[in-house]
């Protein structure tokens, strides 16, 4: 089973679409328990940075997503679901985030480009991951976001794009994988992504 975490994010009935959709056995949960107990997990979002921080402390979240993190278990994060792995945002007055991948959120810095960058992409990949196997480099993903992280370890970037700078598409260290793109909205590669996600769940190698 494949937990996709609820804490009112806006896209997160389409990412329980496009998983059914991937062929994903996945179920929607706000229970602390049902992350522990799953093979895998989705943390999908859109919004602010610190308003998803307060929604997952107040449902109680915070502390099994991040014991699964240190466990290295199947993950996938989604766009602010990326975000928040990450130590700190400095949206508005900033929060701190999950902690799981060292760096920072900060804006797009793009002159003369609209913010926030909102459509399709040309992704470019900087290593190989499985969460990627059979997705051509220079493929597109639909993005929608105003910030970006900016990892402090190089190893852990797996893809980014240009928007007016090199903005990070993609993280990952051993089983825990996250995109600042949106899947369910990036057609047939979005859901061959998903089914990559699922792929690797059930054969433990992600």
């Amino acid at each position: 089973m494949i937990a996709i975490v609820d804490y009112d994010a806006g896209n997160l009935h389409s990412v329980a679409k496009a998983a059914e959709r991937a062929g994903l056995p996945a179920v929607v949960t706000d229970r602390p328990g049902d992350i522990d107990a799953a093979e895998g997990v989705i943390l999908p979002g859109v919004g602010a940075f610190a308003d998803c921080m307060d929604r997952l402390r107040r449902r109680a979240l915070v502390e099994p997503l991040q014991a699964y993190l240190a466990a290295d278990r199947p993950f996938l994060g989604i766009c602010l679901g990326l975000q928040v792995l990450f130590e700190w945002g400095e949206e508005g007055p900033g929060a701190a985030g999950l902690g799981f991948f060292p760096g920072r959120v900060r804006r797009i810095r793009a002159p003369g480009r609209k913010i926030p960058h909102m459509g399709w992409n040309s992704l470019r990949l900087r290593r190989s991951d499985p969460l990627f196997a059979g997705i051509p480099e220079g493929d597109y993903f639909y993005f929608v976001h105003s910030f970006h992280v900016i990892p402090s370890l190089t190893d852990d970037l797996v893809a980014d794009v240009e928007y007016g700078e090199t903005v990070t598409a993609a993280v990952g260290r051993g089983r825990v994988h996250a995109v600042q793109f949106h899947p369910e909205k990036s057609s047939a590669s979005g859901l061959r992504l998903l089914g990559n996600f699922g792929r690797l769940v059930r054969e433990g190698t992600c």
